[in-house]
């Protein structure tokens, strides 16, 4: 079944595909995720690099200046790398994660401990665990987006802070393999998105759009991360901002690609 056969109404970004499944769809659609990010070489640490802290700290963690937080939490995230940057002002780490590649029990000099999210998206700790969450990129590889934004914002504090950056464009056909892409994930369309942060209980801090598709590309041939470097990133919102009317969920012809296709918030409870 291609997106054309789902209908238009997923095609055009009216409605979120999978965020209604059923515990057997959702359940399904878990297997086929749990090991697929690190498949794609993530679970090889000799060779893996994170390539996205210029982009991280622009956005997101330079405005967490002068704070420290007693407990973060890392949805997905991995190795931990996306913490290097705010390490010394982190006491204590858990990152949420459904692969068993990943094991180590501290990240840059931070205490840490791993966790396995539940099937359903349930997390397992108690309300206002975590004054601090990032979730780069997550989740979008999950069906039931609405409920698992919800146990993030019950799980932190008031006054916490949870960085999100997520793709906001279909990310082609999602009902078909394509190359580099774990099977499912596929954008969450702005307004939407927008619409389940309000409804977990969550406020915007800050909004930005970003990573023109142009850019990593041409980074990719001079051989080197493009959200690695300060000064790619500050192109990329230029341009972000300069292509920031085209934004269309799923892109039919080669200029409606030619705009940004994620969005990076800072949001607080």
């Amino acid at each position: 079944m291609s997106t054309t056969e789902l209908g238009q109404d997923y095609r055009s970004g009216a409605k979120l595909y999978g965020d209604d499944f059923d515990p057997d769809q959702i359940a399904d659609w878990y297997q086929d995720e749990k090991e697929a990010y690190a498949d794609l070489g993530a679970k090889d640490r000799s060779a893996y690099r994170y390539g996205y802290h210029a982009l991280n700290w622009r956005h997101g963690f330079r405005h967490l200046r002068g704070r420290t937080f007693a407990h973060a939490l890392g949805v997905g995230s991995a190795w931990g790398d996306e913490f290097e940057p705010v390490a010394e002002q982190i006491e204590r780490l858990t990152i949420l994660d459904p692969s068993d590649s990943f094991a180590r029990t501290t990240a840059f000099g931070i205490p840490l401990s791993y966790a396995k999210p539940e099937v359903s998206g349930r997390l397992r700790f108690d309300d206002a665990s975590f004054d601090l969450v990032t979730c780069f990129g997550v989740l979008h590889h999950i069906p039931n987006i609405s409920f698992v934004l919800q146990e993030i914002g019950r799980c932190l504090t008031p006054g916490g802070i949870a960085l999100v950056r997520e793709p906001v464009i279909s990310m082609g056909d999602w009902t078909q393999a394509r190359p580099g892409l774990t099977p499912h994930e596929r954008g969450i369309p702005l307004d939407i998105f927008r619409g389940i942060i309000k409804d977990a209980g969550l406020r915007p801090l800050r909004e930005t759009i970003c990573m023109f598709p142009l850019v990593p590309r041409l980074a990719n041939r001079l051989g080197f991360a493009a959200y690695g470097s300060g000064l790619v990133t500050r192109l990329d919102r230029w341009l972000s901002l300069a292509f920031g009317w085209n934004l269309c969920y799923h892109a039919t012809s080669r200029w409606q690609k030619l705009r940004p296709t994620n969005v990076f918030t800072v949001l607080t409870k």
